[in-house]
């Protein structure tokens, strides 16, 4: 099978994990990386394949009686391939069940909780779904597996080569990425080509960089805006597969190549590769996103966030462009305030997206 072929079987197959299909086609052709290779090989001719709950929460309130509420709670359930290429696998962890020795299958349950709750606290919204869908996950999926996906219901994790890319339950931006996938799925279901692609590349990106900066406490200023930090070897030059502050700057490896992601319209890749581009091209508006989130300052998912979830779930078009939507979060922006529709603007017409006008605002 030419790496060709190859590349067109991971359409189909790999719809939307986090290492894109052009980035495990260089590797399948890599010398110096032998067992990487013939894994990214592997990974691009492998198949990929409503219950709701609640919590009790005691409070005192301020005349010191005993508050009692119910809400939301994460359902989680994750399985083990064993390494086959098998879903859903073998249960071996559940919802009220302590951790268990395999540290994937912790991180796994801790990355969906940890996504259950930014999505809760940030948008009141109850799991991807918003209705308390269960949350599911395999670990340990295929051999050498290099890439975790949503597959439209679960969570789905390779181990990785252990040459280039290790396991990706590490990583809460991981994690969050894939189920912001579901979350685009539930709202817009902004279809997987072109801009509309890789707008919805970039929303997970989004809710994968909320999800870490929520766990973490950060604010927008202290975060790293990088997605995947961690899930390459250290004999990888790059520090994550993506910045969203600074797209193409994530790795310059002489096997892997560039970083090819743009940070502006200028720099705009026309391709039939990657489903038109949906992983190169989502770099444009990650950094629109990043750019707002940090003008504004404070907690990213609080403003900025809320601002880019209530355009994406408030009758967005599944076919938008960059600028229809960068038009809908300009609309939710200018509800909050002027300064932060200004803010908007700005990053926008950062990234070309928009342009600047006369008076040093930008036009919607």
């Amino acid at each position: 099978m030419t790496i060709q072929e190859s590349r067109s079987r991971a359409v189909a197959h790999l719809h939307q994990g986090i290492i894109p299909s052009y980035l495990l086609a260089k590797l399948a052709e890599s010398e110096r990386y032998s067992q990487a290779a013939e894994a990214a090989r592997q990974t691009l001719i492998a198949p990929a394949p409503a219950q709701h709950r609640s919590q009790l929460r005691l409070s005192i309130d301020e005349n010191g009686s005993l508050v009692a509420t119910v809400e939301a709670a994460p359902n989680r359930t994750i399985s083990d391939a064993h390494n086959t290429e098998t879903l859903p696998g073998v249960v071996v962890r559940t919802e009220d069940e302590p951790t268990v020795a395999d540290v994937a299958v912790n991180q796994a349950f801790d990355g969906l909780g940890a996504t259950f709750q930014m999505l809760l606290d940030a948008f009141q919204r109850n799991s991807v779904d918003g209705k308390g869908l269960p949350l599911d996950a395999t670990v340990h999926y295929g051999t050498d597996y290099d890439n975790a996906f949503w597959n439209g219901e679960r969570m789905v994790f390779g181990d990785g080569d252990g040459e280039v890319f290790r396991g990706f339950t590490g990583s809460t931006t991981v994690i969050g990425h894939e189920l912001g996938h579901g979350v685009v799925q539930y709202t817009a279901g902004l279809e997987y080509q072109g801009q509309p692609g890789a707008l919805n590349e970039s929303l997970a990106d989004v809710f994968g960089a909320l999800t870490e900066q929520h766990l973490l406490d950060q604010t927008a200023d202290e975060a790293s805006w990088l997605i995947g930090a961690g899930i390459f070897t250290p004999a990888v030059h790059g520090k994550a597969l993506r910045s969203m502050l600074h797209p193409g700057t994530a790795y310059d490896d002489p096997e892997l190549g560039k970083d090819p992601q743009p940070a502006d319209m200028s720099g705009y890749v026309k391709t039939t590769e990657d489903n038109g581009g949906v992983h190169i091209n989502s770099g444009i508006p990650n950094r629109a996103f990043a750019l707002f989130a940090v003008e504004l300052g404070g907690k990213a998912w609080e403003t900025a966030g809320s601002v880019w979830y209530r355009a994406l779930s408030g009758g967005l078009s599944s076919s938008a462009t960059f600028e229809q939507f960068a038009k809908a979060t300009i609309k939710e922006a200018d509800d909050v305030s002027t300064a932060v529709g200004d803010a908007a603007r700005m990053a926008w017409a950062s990234v070309g997206v928009i342009k600047a006008t006369g008076d040093g605002r930008s036009a919607a």
